[in-house]
């Protein structure tokens, strides 16, 4: 089994690496209304309660990169941070959310405590190092296109710019048409690197493409989970909503709550007999 990677600090209060349990990114996809994140991060207090591990609180103020021009995207830039902000200043989160331009990555880097890169977008130069230079913990998705020690070339990119706080987010692999899988090689091989690695379970369910909408196959986020804690993974990403069917984005790949709180204590379960 490849070995542990270090330990280190993503905030104050939360150790990830080595034998620590796997923090979790969750929320859902984009922000549809202050009362579906505020519900979230009740559901998510409680999660936090129960199990021993750091969480982070996601969601996106734009959704830049719909199959339909007619999708809803999002509340934009400036109200989204706000309403991102308030769910930490209230439920004490820290908070995540994706950025497309190096201007967007600038100005959510003062005000969320992580950011994210999108797939699509993973191999922009300018993003990458706008995002680096926040000095912030940035978890980039590893593009459907991009092979695991291609990877490698983001992290570099990233590094030069100044600064360490990587991580590859592993979301499967284009496989034919309309179809994305998994390859637990990969985390094997960016952890080997020592790269630290996070899993996107709900995003890795999704059969891209087929019309006016993706689709997906939200059952599937069990096993991929599994799979991954399995193999020792940093970081678990999962996108949840209490009424899936009508989520505004993503509506096919998203857990409910229930699902995603049995999802999660499996993998704790799972992850402990891995780490320990």
């Amino acid at each position: 089994m490849i070995p542990l990677t270090k330990e280190e600090i993503l905030f104050p209060d939360l150790s990830f690496g080595g034998k620590n349990p796997f923090f979790l990114i969750a929320g859902p996809c984009v922000i549809e209304s202050p009362q579906l994140l505020e519900k979230t991060a009740e559901f998510l207090t409680r999660i936090k309660k129960n199990l021993n591990i750091g969480i982070v609180f996601k969601s996106s103020f734009d959704k830049a990169n719909r199959s339909n021009v007619s999708s809803f995207r999002g509340p934009g830039l400036k109200e989204g941070l706000q309403l991102l902000k308030e769910i930490r200043d209230k439920y004490h989160f820290p908070i995540i959310t994706d950025v497309h331009h190096p201007e967007e990555a600038e100005v959510s880097g003062e005000v969320c405590d992580m950011l994210q890169i999108p797939a699509f977008l993973c191999r922009q130069t300018d993003l990458i190092t706008a995002a680096s230079r926040t000095k912030k913990w940035v978890n980039v998705k590893k593009g459907q296109f991009v092979a695991p020690l291609d990877a490698l070339q983001i992290v570099e990119k990233f590094q030069k710019s100044g600064s360490e706080k990587i991580m590859i987010c592993e979301r499967g692999y284009t496989f034919g048409y309309n179809n994305l899988v998994v390859d637990m090689r990969s985390i094997e091989l960016l952890r080997k690197a020592g790269v630290k690695v996070v899993i996107d379970i709900t995003h890795s369910t999704q059969l891209p493409g087929g019309g006016d909408q993706t689709g997906g196959q939200r059952e599937m986020s069990f096993p991929v989970g599994r799979a991954a804690v399995a193999v020792g993974v940093e970081g678990i990403f999962m996108e949840i909503h209490p009424e899936p069917q009508k989520a505004k984005s993503d509506a096919t790949t998203q857990l409910p709550y229930d699902e995603a709180e049995i999802l999660i204590h499996d993998l704790y379960k799972i992850d402990r007999l891995v780490k320990e």
